[in-house]
């Protein structure tokens, strides 16, 4: 069966006739009627025919899954959209507390969220993943590819396993996750798809050839699904980060900061929130409508 039949089986309400192996399996609801998904305890959610029916008076605000979503980038993101008015699903590999505390500061702010953990090299958590959006809440609307790893070294004393591991997250992770949203937003027919690559695959960085290249590939695969998936409405855009203040540039050292804003003509670290704030409006302001298969850099000019 392909992920388009699957999917537009999970929208029309109708469970498809078989899926193979390793796949996403319709689950029936169970006799009393009641579902939870995610990996956050929430209250049930009704449901008829593997349908949520408590939010078919809720789809005008939009779910979004964030990848990476509990510390730095991700976080940021998360929250823009929940503050924003979308659903959220805050995704997370290994920080569970991280990713609880996004979610009650999404809540705090009048948002909704739920966690869940996938790693997004995986195929089946990633599609269990996007079916839990859509048990939740009934669709899916935005996914925001912002998961990544590092494992710097230089080239030439470069492991396979740091090369794999990073390629393994940092691009196969949003070809899966790309993949399977866009099974739910083609039948739609609408759908806002935001990758987060680094000004790293743009212009390169010494110790980062495994980064630099999953990150130029994300930049290539953003222009070949803008193209593919153009005809369905559906946007796909990149944003590309230089520095960042993070945990990582604080422990970075005052000589390494120095040469590092030396390079920047702002003169500083870009902040999470100016990130997230591109994001936000890529993802669901109507302006952003007619903008698809771009590279947006977000650096304080360092990719001049």
């Amino acid at each position: 069966m392909s992920s388009a039949a699957y999917y537009a089986g999970l929208v029309a309400g109708t469970p498809p006739p078989s899926c193979r192996p390793g796949r996403l399996r319709w689950c029936q609801p169970p006799a009393n009627n009641l579902v939870s998904s995610g990996r956050r305890s929430h209250q049930a959610i009704r449901v008829t025919n593997g349908v949520n029916m408590d939010s078919r008076a809720k789809l005008a605000a939009p779910v979004a899954v964030v990848t990476g979503a509990s510390r730095g980038i991700g976080r940021a993101i998360a929250v823009a959209l929940g503050k924003a008015g979308c659903k959220v699903i805050v995704n997370y590999a290994k920080s569970g507390m991280e990713a609880e505390e996004v979610c009650r500061e999404i809540e705090e702010s009048g948002g909704t969220a739920i966690t869940f953990s996938a790693d997004v090299s995986i195929e089946a958590e990633v599609e269990s993943m996007m079916r839990a959006a859509i048990d939740t809440w009934g669709t899916l609307d935005v996914l925001v590819n912002n998961a990544g790893i590092t494992r710097d070294a230089l080239l030439m004393r470069m492991k396979r396993t740091q090369w794999q591991e990073v390629v393994d997250v940092n691009l196969t992770g949003v070809y899966l996750c790309a993949q399977a949203a866009a099974g739910v937003m083609m039948m739609k027919k609408k759908g806002r798809i935001i990758n987060i690559t680094s000004v790293s695959g743009i212009i390169g960085n010494i110790g980062q050839a495994n980064y630099c290249a999953a990150k130029a590939g994300v930049i290539g695969l953003t222009k070949a699904m803008a193209r593919e998936y153009g005809s369905r409405n559906i946007n796909v855009n990149a944003v590309a980060p230089g520095w960042v203040t993070s945990d990582m540039t604080t422990k970075l050292g005052d000589n390494v900061e120095r040469k590092a804003l030396e390079t920047i003509p702002l003169g500083r670290f870009g902040k999470p929130e100016e990130i997230a704030g591109l994001v936000e409006f890529l993802a669901v302001h109507p302006a952003a409508s007619y903008i698809t298969g771009q590279v947006l850099p977000v650096d304080g000019g360092l990719s001049i």
